[in-house]
């Protein structure tokens, strides 16, 4: 039993997302049409030159340039940075370390360790919660059979 299942398509901003490059900095081609699941998929395991060149020299979206620089997206935006950077422009915030993005990745930093310590707590509430789970279970009383009991005939029961 064959489907005639057609490919999903996606809008090139979509695309342009999921291979980490800015729309505009594409090719008018790649802006112009849609892209099925299986040209991401050829496009991502066999990249063509111009996207080699743009995940190289950029321009890059605020994603990348937030992961390249180790800030967040809104640590972008409150250093004044609203443009797609190029991978030089990355590279000279990088080396001149203005105030602005040194207090950025001290705060990434410390929302990093915020993370960590709440996955760790929630992780040790889990285990505490289990050991109580299978410590209720080891103290709860068994029941007792019926037949160890003192039984008496029971009286017959009567039909409404």
């Amino acid at each position: 039993m064959s489907s005639n299942r057609t490919d999903q398509t996606m809008k090139p901003a979509t695309a342009a997302k999921k291979l980490g490059v800015y729309l505009p900095a594409t090719p008018a081609e790649f802006q112009e049409g849609v892209v099925t699941r299986s040209e991401l998929n050829a496009l991502q395991a066999d990249p063509p030159q111009w996207l080699q060149t743009l995940r190289a020299e950029g321009p890059h979206p605020r994603p990348v340039v937030a992961a390249k620089l180790g800030i967040s997206i809104a640590g972008l935006a409150r250093g004044g940075v609203t443009d797609p950077l190029t991978t030089a422009q990355i590279e000279a915030l990088k080396t001149d370390l203005p105030d602005w993005l040194q207090q950025e990745r001290a705060t990434q930093a410390d929302v990093r360790k915020e993370a960590v310590r709440v996955k760790e707590k929630q992780e040790q509430e889990q285990q505490e919660k289990q050991e109580r789970e299978q410590q209720d279970k080891r103290d709860k009383p068994t029941r007792t059979s019926r037949t160890s009991r003192t039984s008496r005939p029971s009286a017959p029961r009567r039909r409404s």
